[in-house]
């Protein structure tokens, strides 16, 4: 599905914006735009996930770990 259409440039303050037509809306209220050469990309912006929901995404470690000797500190003279 390879839609198109003209939209209209225009100023915002020192900003050049896009009018973006209601069939082409992007949910959320962010996105990301990207410069390829002379083509502009504009894509949604990816929900930004808690550290818990990325740790809990991540695969369980099948790896074997070697085991650590806990030796004391090395003396500090104060």
């Amino acid at each position: 599905m390879n839609m198109q259409r003209p939209v209209k440039l225009f100023r915002n303050g020192r900003n050049q914006a896009v009018r973006i037509p209601r069939e082409f809306e992007l949910p959320g209220n962010e996105a990301i735009l990207k410069k390829e050469g002379d083509r502009l990309i504009l894509e949604p912006a990816q929900k930004k996930s808690t550290l818990g929901e990325w740790l809990a995404a991540l695969e369980p470690c099948a790896e074997e770990f070697p085991e650590i000797p806990d030796l004391p500190p090395d003396p500090v003279e104060l």
